[in-house]
């Protein structure tokens, strides 16, 4: 297999993997529209509309970064930061079935705060062996950061809503 090929290979793999744990988070809230209006929010809350576009930008250049460690380092060299990036996925995968499918927004802001430390970790594995990696992660680690302030408030002011 040439380089050339092995590396657009590696790219549309780590692509089409953040973008199936967007699939699998995003599936929890096909039905989210109603229930987020209905929901009490801050008055900074961004309209619903908005979080489709941020969260693709974002899997987008998450998938560059993972891309961009695997190929200068592999498996072999990389394992824990790339071990770190795929927990994080699966956690961050997870927050949608907390808050919108299961209305758990205690589980679903613990879990943002599990999903901020994992990043952390990822972003700083990930700038030890390609700076560019890291930094790749860090508009995504500002929009977690503002995703659980926001959990928060929306879960304090719906405690009825949000168990």
């Amino acid at each position: 297999m040439s380089p050339l090929l092995r590396q657009s290979l590696g790219l549309a793999g780590w692509l089409a993997l953040v973008f199936a744990a967007a699939a699998l988070g995003s599936a929890a809230s096909l039905e989210a529209a109603p229930f987020y209006q209905q929901l009490e929010r801050p008055a900074w809350s961004p309209p619903g509309w908005l979080f489709g576009p941020v969260w693709s930008l974002l899997y987008l250049t998450m998938g560059a970064a993972a891309w961009l460690v695997w190929r200068a380092h592999g498996w072999r060299d990389a394992n824990v930061a790339l071990a770190l990036f795929l927990v994080q996925l699966a956690v961050n995968a997870l927050w949608s079935w907390l808050f919108f499918a299961w209305r758990l927004g205690a589980l679903a802001f613990a879990d943002l705060l599990v999903l901020w430390s994992l990043f952390v970790a990822t972003i700083v594995a990930f700038w030890r062996r390609r700076p560019l990696a890291g930094a790749l992660l860090l508009p995504y680690l500002g929009w977690v950061s503002f995703a659980a302030v926001l959990n928060y408030e929306v879960w304090q002011r719906n405690t009825g809503l949000l168990g």
